[in-house]
């Protein structure tokens, strides 16, 4: 399962030219969810994004994190985020999940941020052509592999 973790003052995201999900100060999620992935790396992911500690304090270091300051999450499912680059100038797709494996994970991705955060995210449309805007806050912007958490 692979992150985009953007800190934002406000994103919001566009289906058929209609807003459909917005935020103001928090996170914007790019979420790819790849053919081996499991709850545990659900569970995983979500925790550090909760309290990855990337919003600043008063000092204006990079020390409190989304619940600290009661920011909004936009959680969008982005299957090219497991693009294979390769081989030639078309990029393949092999790696990212199939709809029947990756929407439950992003489904349960949904509930445990919410559980964790205590508010319920926004979110894109799953597999629709989306319209994501945003004003990145920093910018910051944090990749994040659940392949690589034992090296974390």
């Amino acid at each position: 399962m692979r992150a985009i973790i953007q800190r934002v003052n406000e994103a919001s995201v566009k289906v058929d030219n209609q807003n459909i999900g917005s935020i103001g100060t928090g996170l914007l999620v790019l979420l790819g969810i790849e053919n081996v992935d499991t709850v545990e790396d659900v569970k995983w992911l979500a925790a550090k994004i909760i309290n990855m500690r990337i919003f600043s304090d008063e000092s204006g270091l990079m020390n409190k994190s989304l619940l600290e300051v009661n920011g909004e999450i936009l959680l969008i499912s982005q299957f090219t985020l497991f693009a294979q680059t390769k081989k030639g100038n078309r990029p393949g797709f092999t790696r990212a999940a199939k709809p029947e494996i990756a929407i439950p994970l992003y489904e349960h991705m949904i509930n445990t941020l919410e559980k964790l955060s205590g508010k319920k995210p926004q979110i894109g449309k799953f597999g629709a052509d989306m319209k994501v805007s945003l004003l990145n806050d920093g910018p910051v912007t944090i990749i994040m592999d659940t392949r690589n958490k034992d090296n974390h």
